[in-house]
């Protein structure tokens, strides 16, 4: 296990901890959006600032073509993270800061059967062979965002986030286990095809976070 999801389990084990003597402070709940879904739990020391640890996982399998090529896809969420939640007074609306233990990853395999162009060059199947791509980015990365807390009866509770993870440049592996596999001419090719990816998958640099939650206090 990671320092990171140590520290985590540590400050999850401080909220429950504090629970005890915090009174109605303490709330866990499970949320859903585009982190997958997740539990979460919320401690609040004092009136205008909490603390929330969780975690959020889901796989969204796809098939489609990327830079030119048909590829069975993907997308593996994973993530545990901490964040400090500022709230303001008299309203529902928060600011959120935190770090976010990332193993999000795109994992892709190719199923063209006949020939298919890699990096401008046309090659037959069986000189391709499969094409599999892993990306994945850094393994902490920070988060800045947003959201709403809806409370009834300061028992049960709605949540509603919105933000940016930024998960940095992508790092990307593109590989072939076909006839030409170690042909010099063909690996430069792979290598302009693992760059078209790189500039596919780019934009995920800055991952958008969009979930809604709901919560419980004991």
């Amino acid at each position: 296990m990671g320092t990171f999801r140590k520290l985590m389990l540590a400050g999850l084990l401080v909220a429950i901890s504090g629970s005890v003597t915090a009174g109605d402070n303490f709330w866990i709940g499970a949320k859903a959006g585009t982190l997958g879904i997740g539990v979460e739990a919320a401690w609040r020391p004092i009136e205008w600032i909490d603390v929330r640890f969780g975690a959020n996982q889901y796989d969204y399998d796809d098939t489609g073509s990327q830079a030119g090529v048909n590829y069975d896809g993907t997308l593996g969420l994973e993530t545990f993270y901490g964040t400090a939640n500022f709230r303001f007074p008299l309203s529902p609306f928060r600011i959120s800061v935190g770090a976010f233990s990332n193993s999000n990853r795109i994992d892709l395999v190719s199923n063209d059967a006949t020939s298919v162009e890699i990096g401008g060059i046309v090659y037959t199947a069986n000189e391709v062979g499969t094409l599999r791509s892993e990306t994945t980015w850094a393994s902490t990365s920070p988060y800045v965002g947003a959201g709403f807390d809806f409370e009834v009866a300061n028992r049960v509770g709605l949540s509603l986030d919105f933000g940016v993870l930024w998960q940095g440049d992508p790092d990307v592996t593109l590989t072939a286990d076909g006839l030409l596999a170690n042909d010099a001419v063909f690996l430069s090719s792979l290598e302009s095809e693992r760059s078209e990816l790189i500039d596919e998958v780019d934009a995920l640099k800055a991952y958008p976070v969009i979930s809604l939650g709901i919560n419980f206090n004991f």
